[in-house]
């Protein structure tokens, strides 16, 4: 104990001084024995007091040492996963997904079979549980040429990660096949879904004065049509804008009339992550000296906010997820203001068409 050495020599200093004096000094007598012990022994207990507390130290150290180890070695491990298991010889191994949690699968080919764990979980040591497992060669004899067949889609629900279909599967003898609701093609990889545009690929009803929006798995055939009003009338002047036609002068009613309304259409899947960015809007051109952005209405404005994402610009964000089928609307007012004098309104009218799928 390093420590304590400085303490120790302390001691012997003090006990050789005192001798010392008893044998150089006449006229100064030393303490007595019983003294001297006594101050030795004040010596040793005070020692033995400090060693104490220095152990105790030492073994507190010793724990935050650990604890920042296992806290630090944690982090490492997010998002760590198991190294990639062997396939037995004569097998195959289902799964994808080497995370923490997630298992793999073993499977025989025929004639052959399985010894050992049919299913190894990851664990959090980022080792697999379990042994290798390996294929057997079956005796004839035994399994009289019989061969069972293994439901893949059982071994791997749609619910769980690393299934094997992205939307139905179903099993077949010796093998598996994936299927996509109407809407979708089935993707190059055989398991994922890809969604058919019924408006590009013109494989929909929609009539002339219809608009015909694409949406995951489907299509939706919209009109556009500008909005009547007791005191301002509008006119169209594109597929998807109105402007106001100009007021009297004096008519108030009309002039806080919305000098346009544009319309947009947008599809997202159920479910979607939030927040999440849906739309922009952005003026050309400022007149005023304050711009405002705002909610004027809609259905589900509950599942909506806009907050404003630069000077001229303003942003419409979805909340919270949506689970589909639905249909939700929004409408985002942009002000324009001159010393706090209304200079005119601008409305956007966002339909937002949510899927039934998650994909």
């Amino acid at each position: 104990m390093e420590v304590l050495f400085p303490m120790k020599s302390a001691a012997v200093l003090l006990l050789m001084f005192c001798l010392h004096h008893v044998h150089f000094s006449d006229a100064q007598e030393c303490r007595s024995t019983h003294d001297l012990l006594t101050s030795l022994r004040q010596v040793e207990k005070m020692l033995s007091v400090h060693e104490a507390s220095y152990q105790q130290g030492l073994l507190s150290l010793r724990k935050k040492m650990s604890a920042l180890h296992n806290s630090t070695m944690a982090i490492f491990k997010t998002g760590a996963t198991c190294s990639k298991p062997e396939l037995p010889a004569n097998g195959r191994r289902l799964g994808r997904v080497f995370g923490i949690g997630h298992e793999v699968h073993f499977l025989c080919k025929p004639s052959y079979e399985l010894i050992g764990p049919r299913t190894r979980v990851c664990l959090d040591s980022l080792r697999w549980s379990g042994q290798q497992p390996m294929c057997r060669r079956l005796n004839a004899s035994r399994d009289n040429n019989i061969c069972t067949d293994i439901d893949e889609c059982l071994l791997f629900p749609l619910a769980q990660p690393g299934r094997l279909c992205v939307h139905q599967c179903v099993n077949t003898p010796g093998s598996f096949h994936c299927f996509c609701p109407a809407g979708y093609d089935l993707s190059s990889d055989a398991r994922s879904c890809t969604d058919v545009d019924e408006c590009e690929n013109r494989m929909h009803n929609c009539s002339a004065d219809q608009v015909c929006v694409n949406t995951f798995g489907g299509f939706q055939c919209v009109k556009v049509e500008c909005p009547q009003m007791k005191n301002a009338t509008y006119i169209k002047t594109s597929s998807m804008r109105c402007e106001r036609n100009p007021c009297m002068s004096g008519d108030k009613s009309c002039s806080q009339a919305p000098n346009s309304i544009s319309f947009h259409f947008l599809s997202v899947v159920s479910n979607m992550a939030a927040p999440r960015v849906l739309f922009r809007v952005s003026a050309a051109r400022v007149l005023g000296d304050t711009l405002r952005f705002g909610l004027a209405g809609g259905r589900g404005r509950g599942h909506f906010s806009v907050q404003r994402s630069g000077r001229q610009t303003g942003t419409l964000l979805l909340v919270t997820p949506i689970e589909g089928p639905s249909t939700l609307e929004a409408e985002v007012e942009m002000s324009e203001l001159e010393r706090n004098q209304l200079l005119g309104r601008y409305l956007t009218k966002v339909t937002l068409f949510v899927s039934p799928y998650t994909f």
